[in-house]
């Protein structure tokens, strides 16, 4: 299996992840500790194979909203019964992954990203990804005084959260798709690719020090607070407008020995996807309550209102999306050939879809054999 190169280690993984969360903290903090756990209301019922307590962790971010709306309500604890819910919560893709690996956590909501770094790095031993979460809520957002149509991006400087990240790899994939040259390590070229934390980036945005952003949400709908326009929404890129921002991850130690418990995990998942869709009003508001509890401070109207409606939420992870996304890593020059075949399991996940009597997802070729 091929390693991905020093600087994806350090970048690729903490990946979507980053911005994922990092994004809806305050505006989108990142860290690379996790915050203290914290336990959902009181269990009830019998434990489910005796165990006490499952272990779950998810970003305080509009992206990770199944997770958000699932505690929030206790739609997730509701299915546990007598187990109890624990949630930790993290600002970066690989506090996360070392924390899945550690055992400090036992399932996860992450980005495609660090999904695939950590799955590479343990060649193949530490996760599976077990379930989808979120699609889209991704938008090239620019100064409309200095950019006024796509071709106007050349020679300009654009952020993106971090380098290697999943925005990072998909500007980059885009700019060579329009046949201009930048390199991807300095991030120089026909484009400035300037690597910009997702909470610096609206300062940044504000001095003039970036011209644009391809971002994540709320961070692109807090641009546009500032004046900005939305130049491209990367939706539009993608077969269906689908593609993967948020994955639900298992370690594979736990998925073994507790299969009854991630299978519950997923009901409460399906459950709380199926809600969100059916009140979209009382689910955002539901979101922005648990942002405010975790981070201090909810999103004012003109941010969250059209970051919601630029995100769908879903159960089919969109495997191929994650295959196409590693691709796009590969041809920038970020990453070497990744073998994922196994980095799937979605048995329970089908397994719980089926008793809901609804359609099965498949994994692209990617599943377990």
């Amino acid at each position: 299996m091929s390693a991905i190169r020093t600087t994806v280690r350090r970048s690729l993984a903490a990946a979507t992840a980053l911005p994922l969360l990092a994004v809806a903290l305050t505006a989108c903090g990142y860290g690379s500790q996790a915050k203290e756990d914290k336990v959902a209301p009181a269990a009830k019922g019998e434990k489910i194979g005796g165990l006490d307590t499952v272990k779950v962790g998810y970003f305080p971010n509009l992206t990770h909203a199944t997770a958000l709306v699932g505690d929030q309500e206790g739609i997730i604890q509701k299915e546990l019964g007598g187990t109890q819910l624990s949630t930790a919560t993290f600002n970066a893709g690989p506090s996360e992954i070392e924390a899945l690996n550690a055992g400090s956590i036992d399932i996860g909501f992450i980005g495609p990203s660090p999904a695939v770094n950590g799955y590479v790095k343990s060649q193949g031993k530490s996760l599976r990804i077990i379930g989808g979460s979120a699609s889209g809520g991704v938008k090239l957002v620019v100064n409309p005084k200095k950019i006024k149509t796509l071709d106007d991006v050349k020679g300009k400087r654009i952020a993106t959260p971090q380098h290697g990240n999943t925005q990072d790899v998909a500007f980059l994939n885009w700019i060579n798709e329009k046949g201009w040259k930048v390199d991807p390590e300095s991030g120089k070229g026909d484009v400035s690719v300037v690597r910009t934390e997702n909470k610096v980036t609206p300062d940044a945005y504000r001095s003039g020090a970036v011209d644009g952003a391809w971002v994540p949400e709320p961070t692109a709908s807090k641009l546009v607070s500032d004046g900005a326009k939305v130049l491209l929404d990367e939706s539009t890129l993608w077969p269906d407008k689908k593609f993967v921002i948020t994955n639900v991850i298992v370690s594979q130690s736990f998925l073994k020995e507790h299969p009854d418990v991630v299978e519950a995990v997923l009901r409460g998942t399906v459950k709380t996807n199926e809600w969100i869709n059916a009140n979209p009003g009382k689910a955002k508001a539901s979101a922005n309550a648990k942002l405010a509890e975790l981070t201090g401070k909810a999103l004012p109207p003109e941010v969250i209102d059209p970051a919601w409606t630029s995100m769908q939420f879903t159960d089919d992870p969109l495997a191929a999306t994650l295959d196409a996304q590693a691709g796009h890593a590969v041809k920038a020059g970020l990453l070497e050939q990744p073998d994922l075949a196994g980095i799937y399991d979605l048995r329970p996940l089908n397994k719980v879809l089926e008793a809901e009597g609804r359609p099965s997802f498949a994994d692209a070729g990617l599943g377990v054999k």
